[in-house]
């Protein structure tokens, strides 16, 4: 499955939380964290069922996911009650520190009942901490129902007393450790989102930066920023075209004993042609799934 883009709402606002079916998102999240406010949470919680319930009547497309409060939260054992009683496709656990806190998560999940027909409900890890950054390796690899890294930069950089600016500079070292843990498990990267919901420019340079990352999607506040991040994290035609003509011309070299070519003007060694060839892949991934 390819995320590129991962769409949040409060879970005590259902009218938002309703517009999730056309919202193009790849996964949308029903939000009992940050979103849904202290004295809401609790309501939130018993109505998730029946709001799931009504958009999957909807005939909801894409991924269906429930953000838990972090595990340290007194709030996280009825959210997680509440979300496996509903019918979603997964979680999202937020302020991931250590893997230890991923085990009640994962021992909740073998205990939950689930029917035959549906797929096991995979886990996104939301790092934005600083011994998150530190333990993103471990955490990466700590749980085989882990489908995703995320990064979140503002909890971040609140958490390491730093100030956010537009060029994003100050995360750079803590965005690059977690797309790289999560690469190394071979897992997906979700990209830090972007709160100034009305700058689209910006959030098109912050989605450009972290594809050049490695990125493979992004969170997204609003149905116009998952436009804009599935438009950036999907291959345009020029570049599916050069990557099918490069590996034409690898092929070609390879069958002719050769190692390195010359292609359209550039030198093109081994890891070119494995970038041309995850191209390639990519796009036909996202036409199957159509």
């Amino acid at each position: 499955m390819v995320i590129r883009s991962l769409l949040f709402a409060p879970a005590n606002r259902v009218d938002l939380v309703a517009k999730f079916p056309r919202s193009g998102a790849d996964a949308a999240v029903i939000d009992l964290e940050d979103g849904t406010p202290e004295q809401e949470k609790a309501a939130a919680r018993s109505g998730l069922a029946a709001v799931v319930s009504g958009l999957r009547a909807r005939g909801m497309p894409g991924l269906l996911l429930v953000r838990i409060n972090a595990p340290a939260s007194p709030h996280a054992p009825a959210d997680l009650e509440a979300a496996l009683a509903a019918d979603v496709d997964g979680l999202v656990i937020p302020k991931l520190t250590t893997a230890a806190e991923l085990q009640p998560i994962a021992a909740a999940l073998d205990r939950a009942a689930r029917p035959a027909d549906r797929r096991p409900p995979i886990l996104i890890g939301l790092i934005e901490t600083v011994a998150g950054v530190i333990n993103a390796h471990e955490l990466a690899r700590s749980d085989a129902r882990l489908h995703a890294l995320a990064f979140g930069g503002e909890d971040f950089i609140s958490d390491i007393g730093g100030r956010r600016t537009p060029e994003g500079r100050e995360v750079l070292y803590a965005r690059s450790q977690v797309v790289i843990a999560a690469k190394a498990a071979g897992l997906a990267a979700l990209d830090q989102v972007v709160v100034d919901i009305r700058d689209e420019a910006q959030f098109r340079r912050d989605a450009v930066e972290g594809r050049s990352l490695g990125y493979t999607g992004k969170m997204c506040l609003l149905p116009r920023q998952v436009a804009l991040a599935n438009e950036i994290f999907t291959p345009d035609r020029d570049e599916i075209d050069w990557s099918r003509r490069l590996l034409a011309a690898a092929e070609s070299a390879r069958a002719a004993g050769w190692g390195v070519i010359e292609f359209e003007g550039r030198m093109i060694d081994p890891p070119l042609v494995r970038r041309a060839r995850a191209v390639v892949e990519l796009a036909a991934r996202l036409e199957a799934s159509r």
